[in-house]
């Protein structure tokens, strides 16, 4: 019996020992037959955890589960993460169990939302945040402006109308919409205006036509007088003889609101200044805004223009950080940033492979910080540095775009010396060299997120295949997870060649991880594709293989790396074995 200590084998060796086992015992009539491993589709990234019709819910993430995830997109705002991860698990989980045990809590009145109000400066990833979780687990999402709706009744926006966009974006699946996401951003643009007498029908009216469904109601599929709803109604009544009650309940959608509450932070210094008269305390010094808005309470929020009714329907506050310079260069240099993949895929439509260097991230960061917008001054700095390079470098030969320091502090003088002749050594080298560190950096991130990566594809990420997936990532234009689904499915046509050969010759071959590693690594550069793979190792291996088995008996055969670049010396092995 194996202690405590002792290392548990893995499902290569438990294998090979019983195979082993059984052909001492039983010969050639009993077999294992390694089982193949089919490329399936994977639920958690494609489609979160996807909710079933009939509106019953699969749902087992838990926080820190979500939290791993958005670290792998998002920079900084730990706390905000931690928030959202929470407070949205706990809404669906709580879904779930209700759906799974109903008459366990029948018995409790009513119900409190896990609405969330998000308070932060623009750029910070506030949408980017919301987006990233509907994906991952897999709910109908639909984002609106608040400043583009008005009370329902009045010529502008309804409200409602994000309930019924929601069903659209469930292709009509109503059952399915009921628990989706709905996020209204620049919420602070309809608090109500102060010395405003009147009915303001596009602030205060807003927040009432919202209370309702950020409850509990039931939301009328039919647009009233929109005469496209009217003929659909008629045409409906015409086929079927009824007339169709098509409603949404509210009751388990959330809501997400955010925005960035510019003068927030004054009020709440003004509180903090009369709570604190009297015992020596001070707000007058440099305190940063984000700081104050961590001390944010409802009775602010209500100073600032929201009906009380509507702040308390928002019990879930979120406060986001502004991103400093040093956030910016992380934004960038993170390997799952479209922004850099977003460049370098325009660019790749000409044929051109650019590649950024470290100094240049630098820099650019430095620019967008000083447009104090956050991560979106990121997109207009690298545009403003590279306009000139993507309107000139279609037109010539080169193919490898070495983004240096100085090609974004001199665009036009470094334009210029690319296109001569006689350096086009020297910007290959510089090429060679910015690819190797970007390679060494995805490494080092992938290493970093082993765990979480691995088990979210399913795929043991050992050393030699995190090399593999870092030349993947710097070969083409592509995120980390669309490349190591990619690689995954290479792994498991690789593991298909065991099945091959058991059905053709009644062989059964194990290929070991450092074989199957060595494959996908040529595919991987190029060197060869799978079909021609296929053909090499039949012509390798059929026959030698066959001969071993009429000469020795033996079926079962493992093929390590080395086996597969000599394949004749390892047959010849496997003979002389036997004769000796």
């Amino acid at each position: 019996m194996k202690t405590i200590n002792e290392k548990i084998p893995g499902p290569k060796e438990l294998e090979k020992e019983i195979g082993e086992f059984l052909s001492k015992k039983f010969g050639d009539s009993v077999k294992i037959v390694s089982p193949i491993v089919l490329p399936q589709e994977n639920l958690a990234e494609d489609k979160g955890q996807k909710l079933k019709k009939k509106g019953s819910i699969v749902f087992n993430m838990i926080p820190e589960e979500l939290v791993a995830y958005l670290d792998q997109y998002i920079i900084k705002q730990d706390k905000a993460k931690a928030i959202l991860s929470t407070k949205i698990c706990t809404h669906f989980n709580r879904i779930r169990r209700y759906q799974e045990s109903p008459d366990d809590l029948n018995d409790m009145v009513g119900s409190i939302k896990n609405n969330v109000l998000m308070i932060g400066p623009t750029g910070v990833g506030k949408t980017y945040m919301i987006k990233l979780i509907a994906k991952k687990i897999g709910v109908p999402f639909v984002k609106g402006d608040a400043t583009k709706f008005s009370e329902t009744g009045y010529v502008g926006g309804d409200v409602e109308d994000l309930v019924r966009a929601l069903v659209r974006e469930a292709d009509g699946d109503i059952e399915l919409a009921q628990h989706g996401i709905i996020y209204i951003d620049e919420i602070d643009k309809i608090a109500s205006t102060q010395n405003f007498f009147g009915a303001d029908v596009s602030r205060t009216g807003v927040q009432r036509a919202l209370l309702k469904p950020m409850e509990d109601t039931d939301v009328e599929m039919k647009v009233p007088h929109d005469p496209v709803s009217m003929i659909q109604e008629i045409e409906r009544f015409r086929k079927s003889g009824k007339r169709e009650e098509n409603t949404v309940n509210t009751k388990n959608i959330l809501f997400i609101m955010s925005g960035a509450f510019s003068g927030l932070d004054k009020i709440i210094k003004k509180r903090i200044a009369a709570q604190t008269i009297g015992f020596g305390a001070s707000i007058n010094n440099k305190q940063d805004d984000v700081e104050i808005l961590k001390h944010v309470r409802s009775e602010d929020l209500i100073q600032f223009g929201f009906e009380s009714e509507f702040i308390g329907r928002l019990p879930v506050k979120a406060i986001f950080e502004k991103l400093t310079e040093e956030d910016l260069y992380n934004i960038l240099k993170n390997p799952n940033n479209p922004i850099i993949l977003g460049k370098k895929l325009d660019f790749h439509a000409y044929g051109i492979k650019a590649k950024f260097e470290d100094r240049s991230l630098e820099k650019l960061a430095l620019t967008a910080f000083q447009e104090n917008t956050g991560a979106r001054g990121l997109v207009s700095a690298i545009e403003e540095a590279l306009l000139v390079f993507e309107n000139k470098l279609p037109s010539t030969e080169v193919k490898q775009f070495p983004i240096t320091l100085s090609m974004i502090e001199k665009p036009e003088e470094n334009l210029s010396l690319l296109l001569k002749p006689e350096n086009s050594s020297y910007w290959q080298n510089e090429f060679y060299r910015i690819s190797e560190l970007e390679k060494e950096s995805v490494k080092e991130y992938i290493t970093m997120n082993r765990k979480n990566l691995g088990d979210k594809y399913n795929f043991t990420l050992s050393d030699p295949r995190i090399n593999i997936v870092a030349d993947c990532y710097c070969s083409n234009v592509s995120d980390i997870g669309n490349i190591l689904r990619k690689v995954k499915q290479y792994y498991d046509e690789v593991k298909k060649l065991e099945l091959y050969f058991f059905n053709r010759q009644d062989i059964n071959i194990v290929l070991e991880d450092d074989a199957i590693d060595y494959i996908i690594e040529r595919i991987v550069n190029g060197k060869l594709d799978f079909e021609q793979f296929t053909k090499k190792i039949s012509i390798d291996f059929d026959h030698g293989l066959k001969l071993v088995k009429e000469k020795t008996g033996r079926t079962r055969f493992f093929i390590t790396k080395e086996a597969l670049v000599e394949p004749d010396i390892y047959i010849g092995k496997l003979l002389k074995n036997e004769y000796r």
